[in-house]
């Protein structure tokens, strides 16, 4: 079985959706609008900059989870499937997933993000298997904690081993697309990774190593 596996933000979408919710929750008032923008982007750069202490943001994303209904979640979650990530999801994602699954290949989606988030974009590209951060729920109700450890850096190694080990699959006949450098970890086990339209670090470690570099947002590409 050949495993096609690609990261969600600024790959399949263009944009973040982890930052996009806390933006969503500001933007309708859920979370204080200052602090939570502010601290929002903070985390954002430092993700971007590989220094994101991924503990310390998930208690901060996870906290307006254990402050809400199930209900009231899903609600302003079908909003946010609608207003902010259906006009993100590229059509070249599209086509190269198309590509894949012509294939045969088996296809998966892995994000740091956590799975409320992106449970339902998974199923708006048609692609079966998520492994994502995976937040605690007890009593049909978020805790603000995680279970397992975050899918993120060599966390996505080690789950997306884990699931191999379950499911099948060997990742030395696999491939990755990502456009971050947080994804090298898992890029390096792979036959065939993919930088998708990369962030400069990326982009260079993709040129020392020889690996492809593509683009799903340029028409020209």
């Amino acid at each position: 079985m050949t495993l096609a596996i690609f990261d969600l933000d600024n790959t399949l979408i263009a944009g973040d959706s982890d930052y996009t919710w806390g933006r969503f929750l500001a933007g309708i008032g859920v979370v204080d609008g200052n602090f939570h923008e502010r601290e929002n982007q903070r985390f954002y750069d430092e993700y971007k900059a590989g220094t994101l202490d991924i503990h310390e943001f998930l208690s901060f994303s996870l906290r307006p989870l254990s402050q809400h209904s199930m209900e009231t979640l899903h609600g302003w979650r079908d909003e946010f499937m609608e207003q902010k990530i259906l006009p993100l999801m590229l059509p070249k994602a599209r086509e190269l997933l198309k590509k894949h699954r012509d294939q045969g290949d088996t296809l998966i989606i892995i994000t740091a993000t956590n799975r409320f988030i992106t449970e339902p974009i998974a199923q708006a590209f048609d692609v079966e298997h998520l492994i994502a951060t995976e937040p605690e729920i007890l009593d049909n109700s978020f805790t603000g904690e995680i279970i397992d450890v975050p899918c993120y850096r060599e966390g996505k190694v080690k789950l997306m081993q884990r699931w191999t080990s379950f499911n099948g699959g060997n990742l030395n006949e696999s491939w990755f697309y990502s456009d971050s450098h947080n994804d090298i970890p898992l890029l390096e086990v792979v036959e065939h990774p993919v930088a998708v339209d990369p962030d400069e670090t990326l982009a260079q470690y993709a040129r020392d190593k020889g690996w492809p570099v593509i683009s799903l947002r340029d028409t020209d590409a």
